[in-house]
C-alpha cells in the first residue's frame, strides 16, 4: 500500500568513503512508511558514493572536502522539512519512529532535540551511552517525553531543524568525534530542551573496526579540552582540564592534548561560558 510522505520529516546522512554502506543505509531510509526527505551529504569522497546516492534516488550534496560534523549543517539547512533526523552511513531508523519523534516535537513546543534508543550490530545491543542517558541525573521537566541529557549520539538524533540552525549546528573545528557535547549544551543554553526518548529507535551497524582506533582518540581528547574551554566556568575549567589532561595516558591521548593546546588561542575567541545552572547540571554529568 502506498503511503504518504510526512512533510514534517528529513533525514541528513554525513558521508565519507563508505559507499557500500551508504547503499544499504539509504535503501532503509527510503523505504520507511513516513517516507522522509532523505539528502545524502559527501564530504569529499574519493570512492563512488555519490554515484551511490545518486542511484538511490537519495537527494545529493557534494562537498569539496571533508568538513566533518559540519557537514550535517549543509544538509540541515538545504531540507526544507521543521523536523531533522541525522543518520550516519551505518545507521538507520526504525520504521515509525521518524513520525514518532515529529509527534513529540509537535506536542512540546520547546522540545529542541530527541536522542533516540540506539541498537548496536546484529544482536542489537543498547549502546551504552543510551543506558547512561536513561539514568540521566538532570533535572526533568514535568511533561518531557524522556529524561534530560547534555549529549546524544549523533547516529541517531533528531532535531528542531530552525534551532539546530539558530545556535550554529556542529562546530567546524570539531570534525568527527565527541562533536555532540558543544551542540546539545548550546540547546540548553538557549532554553531548549534534549529529551532521551527509548520508543525512538535507532539501529547502528558499525563496519569493520579500523586496524588503529588512534586517530578517532585523538581527536576525542581535542574535542573533550576544546568544550570545558570554550563553555565550561571558571574556575571549574582549571579541574577539568586537569582530569581529561590526567585521562589521555596513551600516546593518541597525548597527541589530542597537544592538538588542543595548539588550538587554543583560536578556541579561546570563541568562549562563551554557560550560565551558572546549566554548569552545576554539567557538573552532575562529568
Amino acid at each position: 500500500m502506498e503511503t504518504t510522505p510526512d512533510p514534517r520529516t528529513g533525514v541528513v546522512i554525513a558521508t565519507r568513503n563508505r559507499a557500500g554502506l551508504l547503499r544499504d543505509t539509504l535503501a532503509r531510509l527510503l523505504a520507511l512508511p513516513e517516507r522522509p526527505r532523505v539528502v545524502a551529504v559527501d564530504n569529499g569522497s574519493a570512492d563512488d558514493t555519490r554515484d551511490v546516492a545518486r542511484t538511490t534516488g537519495a537527494g545529493l550534496i557534494a562537498l569539496p572536502d571533508n568538513r566533518g560534523a559540519a557537514a550535517r549543517n549543509v544538509g540541515v539547512a538545504r531540507l526544507d522539512r521543521p523536523y531533522v533526523a541525522l543518520a550516519d552511513e551505518d545507521s538507520w531508523y526504525e520504521p515509525g519512529s521518524v513520525n514518532h519523534a515529529a509527534d513529540l516535537f509537535d506536542k512540546h513546543p520547546k522540545l529542541g532535540l530527541i536522542a533516540a534508543r540506539v541498537l548496536v550490530g546484529p544482536e542489537c545491543a543498547l549502546d551504552p551511552t543510551c543506558a547512561a542517558m536513561a539514568l540521566s541525573p538532570l533535572p526533568r521537566r514535568p511533561g518531557l517525553p524522556g529524561p534530560a541529557v547534555l549529549g546524544f549520539l549523533a547516529c541517531g538524533a533528531l532535531v528542531r531543524r530552525a534551532v539546530f540552525l539558530s545556535v550554529g549546528g556542529f562546530a567546524d573545528r570539531f570534525g568527527i568525534g565527541g562533536e555532540e557535547a558543544l551542540l546539545a549544551v548550546d540547546l540548553a543554553a538557549a532554553g531548549w530542551e534534549r529529551a532521551y526518548v527509548k520508543d525512538v529507535v535507532a539501529h547502528h551497524h558499525h563496519p569493520p573496526p579500523q586496524p588503529d582506533p588512534g586517530p578517532r582518540r585523538r581527536v576525542v581528547a581535542r574535542n573533550d579540552l576544546w568544550f570545558a574551554w570554550m563553555r565550561r566556568r571558571m574556575p571549574g575549567v582549571f579541574w577539568r582540564t586537569a582530569r581529561l589532561v590526567a585521562r589521555a595516558a596513551d600516546p593518541a591521548g597525548r597527541a589530542g592534548v597537544a592538538d588542543a593546546f595548539r588550538g587554543l588561542p583560536a578556541v579561546l575567541r570563541l568562549r562563551r561560558p554557560v550560565p551558572p545552572a546549566l554548569d552545576r547540571q554539567l557538573r552532575l554529568v562529568d
